[in-house]
């Protein structure tokens, strides 16, 4: 895996953290922990995007960011298990893995200013 697809990644596991906090922040630190996650989330995918296809980065990211966000809910904050939501995020999962693999890994070239 390359270094954008690592920013695709790590974007995706912060916008975890920030979908949370837009449901459980109480307080004006945990809302401001909040917005530096949002902040840092889309800095990620705008660099991640600007070397490898758009729809492609978009897709991934979303995907971790919801897979990730129901299964953080059901472990962490007494949503029920429902194990039809559970497969279909693995099929959500399997469409993510598979654009993925279909996609070519070389970066394009970094375009200039």
């Amino acid at each position: 895996m390359n270094r954008n697809w690592g920013y695709v990644l790590l974007a995706g596991l912060v916008e975890i953290i920030w979908v949370m906090g837009l449901k459980h922040s109480a307080t004006i630190w945990e809302w401001l922990g909040t917005l530096a996650a949002i902040a840092a989330s889309f800095y990620l995918i705008i660099e991640a995007a600007k070397r490898l296809p758009v729809g492609t980065v978009y897709a991934v990211f979303t995907g971790i960011g919801t897979a990730g966000t129901v299964a953080s809910e059901m472990l962490f904050f007494g949503e029920p298990f429902k194990l039809v939501k559970v497969l279909l995020i693995c099929v959500l999962l399997a469409g993510v893995i598979g654009l993925k693999l279909v996609t070519a890994d070389h970066a394009e070239p970094e375009v200039s200013k």
